[in-house]
């Protein structure tokens, strides 16, 4: 039983010691929480305005709801570097535009490798033998725009959980588990848009994300079955410049985690948290519950042609739920049909924070996308 409440505690870990009582640590399979790529990784985890290229999936598949051609994309991070463990993650992208469909096809495959560990028995301390564990996601999604402004996403998530490959002692499960999920999406982005005379016709974008919706997952029994991490963002991106050689981009991501637990322990059904979780709390402490991200984005190049970028961020999480902060950097480049991206995480800059588990953490991102329609107004979305 050690072992296994071991292996919890490991997978609440991953998303960086996030707090205890009602959000993140209330939740199981925190994986799906991460910010998978290193374009948004490099904004400060803020793509859900964004969401112009194939993470999108997991920012906000409308988005891609306004995107042609075919993208795939890999992205690869050593998880939480100051503890020298052998945690990484895997995120494999790939959509492609169908007129048939009149949409495009979605999906992701997201891999967390927690590592190798002794196996013992509850007699005896002496290694027994050894075992791996991971959690693994494969996401299939569909994207379509309803009019000129505004996409739709819709994705269906299967989700595989091993922290433990047989049962200890008495346990009832073996500390694996089935699950799955469905995420619901939307986004304006408005051809023409006049605010006090100026025009940010394509532009200006705001989306919004409903993600992670589905039943409880049990590696015991149904009895003692957690919630998987109901999450609501609402991002927000505008264009700040826009001529022949230069875009500056700016990003801000509002999330909230809904899961909803009462004094006793008992968690509320997905359909019922997504109400609930907004309401456990007194209001004060509801919106210091929502996370705060925001970033830059910088583009010099010709579209099709040569592009690099350099891009920054800060995550903010409020002291008394998780007190994660961090600023993030970021670079990016695409030629002809090929792109790379990097970000780092710093806590550095904070109080006590050379010594945080997400300090110095990198994500690196590998792309190619083909097929897509030339831009004509150096707008958004820019992606490949």
């Amino acid at each position: 039983m050690k072992t296994f409440l071991g292996l919890l505690m490991v997978s609440v870990m991953i998303i960086g010691l996030p707090k205890v009582n009602y959000a993140q640590g209330e939740a199981a399979v925190p994986f799906l929480l991460l910010a998978p790529d290193s374009r948004a990784g490099g904004i400060g985890e803020s793509g859900t305005g964004l969401a112009d290229n194939s993470a999108a999936i997991f920012w906000n598949p409308a988005g891609i709801a306004f995107l042609t051609g075919t993208e795939l994309s890999i992205t690869h991070s050593n998880w939480l570097p100051q503890f020298n463990l052998d945690l990484f993650y895997d995120y494999l992208t790939y959509r492609s535009y169908f007129e048939s469909l009149n949409g495009s096809v979605t999906a992701s495959i997201t891999y967390m490798n927690f590592g190798e560990f002794i196996r013992t028995s509850e007699i005896s301390p002496d290694p027994i033998g050894t075992f791996r564990s991971f959690d693994a996601a494969l996401t299939l999604g569909y994207a379509t725009k309803i009019n000129n402004d505004w996409g739709l996403g819709f994705n269906f998530r299967l989700i595989h959980s091993r922290l433990s490959d047989q049962a200890v002692g008495e346990e009832q499960g073996t500390g694996v588990a089935t699950s799955v999920s469905f995420d619901v999406a939307a986004m304006w982005r408005p051809e023409t848009l006049n605010i006090f005379g100026a025009e940010f016709g394509n532009r200006f974008s705001i989306g919004a994300n409903l993600s992670n919706l589905g039943p409880k997952i049990a590696y015991i029994d149904q009895d003692q079955a957690d919630p998987i991490p109901t999450n609501f963002r609402l991002g927000f991106a505008l264009q700040i410049v826009n001529d022949e050689f230069n875009s500056l981009i700016y990003t801000v991501d509002f999330s909230k985690l809904l899961v909803s637990r009462d004094s006793s322990g008992h968690s509320d059904d997905f359909y019922k948290a997504i109400f609930t979780a907004w309401g456990d709390q007194t209001f004060g402490e509801e919106m210091r519950d929502i996370v705060t991200t925001m970033g830059l984005e910088y583009w010099y190049g010709t579209p099709g042609d040569f592009l690099f970028a350099l891009r920054t961020g800060f995550f903010y999480e409020d002291p008394s739920f998780g007190n994660r902060k961090f600023l993030t950097f970021g670079a990016g480049l695409r030629y002809d049909i090929y792109g790379f991206d990097f970000s780092y995480i710093t806590t550095s800059v904070f109080k006590g924070g050379e010594n945080h588990p997400l300090n110095d953490t990198l994500r690196f991102t590998v792309l190619i996308g083909w097929g897509a329609v030339p831009e004509t107004v150096r707008g958004l979305p820019r992606g490949i």
